[in-house]
């Protein structure tokens, strides 16, 4: 597979197609069906800040210019099989020296259940590393996020460690874990690693 130059990667905007979904880049017509997936009760609870308020217009704006940023890449996740947007994917805080960036993704609820996250993070990581030539992609996520940790868990990325009541959310403090996946790994295992076996040794009292 041909690499494309890292200084360039994050301006292309590509069309990745799997089995089940196509990531696409957004224009300012996905706004409507992100204002809804966005005010999806289990997004509004593991993503975003809940006191920021979307409007549609600027929803708009957002997903309108996702196109033209050269230092991140934001693609919408599509039902391949009825082209219907069900969520987004993104690469960001890139660190072109040590060719390193961020991911984040949400799945709104036509998306869940049927492998279309999975697959969505399988196919963006694959082109990072794949295509841009990136050797590590990292994640946060809110520790009690057991959905979102069992798909990065499923395509690869490990768990660094968790930052204890870091985030303060309607007066409760939540902890907050760190994964990331690195190029070799990728390599070796494509985004499909073997299940990790529980230690079965017998504590000792």
């Amino acid at each position: 597979m041909t690499r494309e130059p890292l200084a360039a990667g994050f301006s292309a905007k590509p069309v990745l197609t799997g089995e089940k979904t196509v990531l696409r880049p957004f224009t300012a017509a996905d706004a409507d069906t992100m204002a809804e997936i966005i005010d999806d009760p289990e997004v509004r609870r593991f993503t975003g800040d809940p006191s920021n308020e979307l409007t549609v217009d600027s929803l708009r704006s957002w997903y309108g210019s996702r196109s033209a940023q050269d230092d991140r890449l934001d693609l919408a996740v599509t039902d391949r099989a009825t082209g219907r947007l069900v969520g987004e994917v993104v690469l960001y805080d890139w660190d072109p020296e040590h060719r390193s960036c961020t991911f984040r993704t949400l799945v709104g609820p036509e998306g869940r259940g049927r492998g279309l996250g999975t697959e969505a993070v399988r196919l963006i990581v694959g082109h990072g590393f794949e295509r841009l030539g990136l050797h590590r992609i990292a994640l946060d996520l809110f520790s009690h996020n057991h959905r979102a940790r069992r798909v990065y868990e499923k395509v690869g990325f490990v768990e660094e460690g968790v930052a204890r009541q870091s985030v303060l959310r309607d007066g409760q403090w939540y902890d907050s874990t760190l994964m990331s996946v690195l190029a070799p790994e990728w390599a070796e295992h494509q985004g499909r690693p073997r299940p990790r076996l529980r230690n079965l040794t017998p504590t000792v009292r």
